[in-house]
């Protein structure tokens, strides 16, 4: 299993946030999600599989970013709930 960040830019200001969101949690085994417009999501899919599972969420305009991350990572200003999801799940034992 893998992590992925999925982030993205939605144009149109009435878009249906519930309805990305659902996406994206439908297809994780695992999900964070601290910062605006950015989720991190444990998944067996690829990067593409999980891009396409959720374009139809998306506006023709939209942009959308997913990628595979490993265990280098850093943060500042996050509450320790946050700080503990991302030591638990990119941890260097947890690296694929």
């Amino acid at each position: 299993m893998k992590t992925y960040l999925i982030t993205y830019d939605l144009h149109k200001p009435s878009q249906n946030y519930e309805g990305l969101y659902e996406a994206i949690k439908a297809l994780a085994n695992g999900w964070w999600h601290h910062v605006d417009s950015t989720w991190l999501v444990n998944s067996n899919l690829s990067a593409g599989e999980i891009r396409d599972s959720i374009m139809g969420k998306l506006d023709s305009n939209d942009e959308l970013l997913v990628i595979s991350v490993g265990s280098n990572w850093g943060s500042s200003g996050l509450s320790d709930s946050a700080n503990n999801w991302l030591h638990n799940n990119l941890h260097p034992e947890h690296a694929s």
